[in-house]
């Protein structure tokens, strides 16, 4: 995703139904500032009451809220991340919730919808293109990680009532649970020690594991869309 936004002409990223507070869109402009100067971030929520509360935290030209929805506020961002908004939806809702948002994007850019708990130690997206969905994510705080099936919980509305036997996500985090458990023993070595141990038996074991330990380093994992789409 940085390549993209350092190659994008405009790199705006909207921040689609912050909620309550505008805390976590001010972060996320910091963290993608990082990483490119030129990145605008902007947060749409429906609610005007939660609009006026964020706009002191604004600071133009790079960050603002707005009141918008799926439409985006007409713009057209090269990325959307849209976390914890499609929860309540139905899940034959979504599809058309993806294709509206993705309509409205750049040409080449994503949408990154999914799912976390209220203090972000655990949580999974999937990232989308204008062609569809392309990969699934589950992100631990490794600290305070139980085993890896807990993010069942927090699975996208399209995969949350799918984690039962015979279909592909719930082998996937029975697998990650299993190799969790067979890793104990690397504990001694510390948690992060033990999980990319996790994540090489997963490897091995055939899963086409993307990213590289870069990104499993700081407890996420990524894999192809297709390994996990609902049977």
């Amino acid at each position: 995703m940085s390549t993209l936004l350092r190659h994008a002409a405009d790199p705006l990223v909207v921040d689609l139904g912050y909620g309550a507070s505008g805390v976590t869109t001010v972060e996320l402009a910091h963290r993608l500032r990082a990483v490119h100067p030129r990145v605008r971030v902007l947060g749409l929520e429906l609610d005007p009451e939660r609009v006026a509360a964020a706009r002191p935290l604004a600071e133009p030209p790079w960050l603002d809220f707005r009141q918008g929805g799926f439409e985006l506020a007409g713009t057209a961002p090269i990325v959307v991340r849209a976390f914890n908004v499609l929860r309540q939806y139905a899940e034959e809702d979504v599809a058309g919730a993806w294709k509206l948002i993705l309509g409205q994007v750049a040409p080449g850019g994503l949408l990154v919808e999914g799912t976390c708990d209220e203090i972000g130690r655990l949580s999974s997206w999937i990232t989308l293109s204008a062609d569809g969905p392309l990969s699934l994510t589950v992100s631990y705080h490794l600290r305070t990680l139980d085993r890896p099936s807990t993010v069942a919980e927090r699975l996208p509305k399209s995969l949350i009532h799918h984690n039962v036997p015979g279909e592909p996500v719930h082998e996937f985090l029975s697998l990650l649970d299993s190799y969790w458990l067979a890793a104990a023993p690397h504990q001694a070595f510390g948690v992060r020690f033990r999980w990319l141990r996790m994540v090489e038996q997963v490897r091995a074991r055939g899963w086409p594991v993307l990213d590289g330990p870069r990104r499993w380093r700081l407890g996420e994992l990524t894999v192809p869309w297709h390994t996990v789409a609902p049977a």
